[in-house]
């Protein structure tokens, strides 16, 4: 592997994360420049090889469904982070609070008086068709009406610098033990940098994410019982529910561990008997949580749970239903939401975005599919997309046929000449594009953002698809304080 020249880097005509020209780094990422340009060749492989053997003794892993197999992959990791200066992510941190903030108002609005439709801010078609509003839900209040404890807003930059909020995961939002283990993984290979005190701290995530859940308890003043509910071991992020129970040193249950009493409440089978649950932090989509009253074939959940719920005897963590508001169309309208709930223009934009439910933006979003990407409404992890520069004829035809059959379902943004950062391809350092999910955390009295979040890679030279799933890598997220 051969030494690094800065100067030799190309941005290539996109914002980078580090580097503000080739040869000039930016000042938060100065330290890490310097210090990776006086690296030998063989140092540098050093590096690299020790992150692949921490990965592999840490038994970080991920799943991936492939023809019907599933295969458990080690982690895929860059050792180059990425840098943000502290000024700039106090502002970040600002805007996801209170993006949060105005969609759990909306949510709770949605299952009780619906003003926001009776106002004709949100559009009542929009809401008739929207496949994760669950009747159920209606007129049920959670605790301090929090409905979206914890959410994953994914972050994107433009080629200008601008960050833009790319989309809103309210359901059972993952990558959080990522971020945490690719801490970890990079203070065992570069432990002397963390040492300047300018690289602020993440590891009181699993801390925060305890008092979050402790204070939902329908039991305040006791020493309240969590679990972290999971599908099972098959499920492909089966090491993250593992992950954040171990580290907070509660339970982690499957559906089948959990029954519902004559009273309404959970308890959890253990070897010394029955003892009672206070708080579930659900990794189970809602349609599997409760088989009475969601999917009746459902053996993934606990029969009774919403009742428990209903009735106040049991927390639910996200609460069902908050996935009305993790939908792409509803997306477009959250800076409305923002202003109609808290009167404040919003700290964060969003990427601009067509929805096909309206003539004007479907006619030019048929005309314009090669410049586009076009997202259904409620897919997740990069599947369903079209990314139009990179697309085929056929697969543009297909596209336009399923926005004709279903435009409700489909919505569209101008494809971003998203941020490149250095990452450590073979042996030399090329520019790939990242994306970023910060975590939020809302108990109702405080709000906690993670300091930085998941920065994910598109290891494919000139791929825009990040997701793990799908060939991409993450790498660990520097929040930098120059003052410090």
């Amino acid at each position: 592997m051969s030494t690094i020249n800065w100067a030799e880097y190309a941005c290539k005509g996109f914002y980078d994360e580090l580097m503000a020209k080739p040869g000039l780094p930016h000042p938060a990422a100065r330290m890490l420049c310097d210090y990776l340009e006086e690296l030998g060749g063989r140092e540098l492989a050093e590096l690299k090889n020790a992150s692949e053997v921490a990965i592999r003794v840490m038994g970080i892993t991920f799943t991936v469904y492939s023809e019907g197999t599933m295969i458990d992959r080690a982690w895929p990791f860059d050792i180059v982070p990425r840098i943000i200066p502290l000024s700039e992510w106090q502002k970040t941190e600002a805007g996801l609070k209170q993006r949060v903030e105005a969609l759990n108002l909306f949510i709770n609005d949605l299952y009780h008086d619906q003003k926001i439709v009776k106002d004709k801010v949100f559009p009542a078609e929009v809401l008739a068709q929207s496949a994760n509003f669950r009747p159920q839900c209606v007129g049920i209040s959670p605790p301090h009406n929090i409905w979206a404890h914890i959410c994953g807003s994914d972050l994107v930059r433009d080629k200008d610098g601008t960050l833009y909020v790319l989309e809103d995961n309210l359901r059972v939002p993952s990558g959080v033990s990522y971020m945490l283990e690719n801490r970890n993984v990079t203070k065992r290979v570069m432990p002397e940098l963390f040492a300047t005190g300018h690289i602020q701290p993440i590891d009181d995530y699993t801390g925060q994410l305890y008092d979050m859940l402790a204070a939902m308890s329908p039991r305040p003043g006791d020493d309240p019982q969590i679990v972290v509910m999971t599908p099972g071991i098959y499920n492909s992020a089966y090491f993250e529910h593992s992950y954040l129970a171990q580290q907070m040193g509660v339970e982690l249950v499957e559906g089948s561990d959990l029954i519902v009493d004559d009273k309404d409440e959970v308890y959890m089978r253990t070897v010394d008997g029955l003892k009672r649950v206070d708080v579930i932090y659900r990794r189970i989509d809602d349609l599997f949580l409760d088989p009475e009253a969601f999917n009746p074939e459902s053996t993934l959940g606990v029969p009774g749970l919403m009742r428990a719920w209903r009735n106040g005897k049991v927390a639910l963590v996200n609460a069902p239903g908050a996935g009305v508001a993790d939908d792409k169309v509803v997306y477009a309208f959250v800076p409305e939401i923002i202003r109609y709930y808290l009167d404040q223009e919003p700290l964060l934009p969003n990427v601009p975005s067509y929805l096909c439910m309206r003539d004007k933006d479907r006619q030019y979003v048929l005309e314009h599919l090669h410049e586009l990407v076009v997202k259904p409404a409620n897919e997740s992890g990069g599947y369903g997309m079209l990314v139009g520069p990179h697309s085929k004829k056929k697969d543009r035809d297909t596209f336009a046929e399923l926005i004709k059959a279903d435009p409700r379902n489909y919505m569209a943004q101008p494809t971003l000449k998203l941020s490149t950062t250095p990452t450590l391809i073979d042996d030399q350092l090329e520019p790939r594009h990242v994306d970023l999910r910060p975590f939020i955390l809302s108990s109702g009295n405080s709000t906690y953002v993670t300091t930085g979040g998941l920065t994910r890679v598109a290891l494919t030279k000139g791929s825009l698809v990040v997701n793990s799933s799908q060939g991409g890598g993450s790498k660990d997220t520097w929040i930098v304080d120059l003052d410090s």
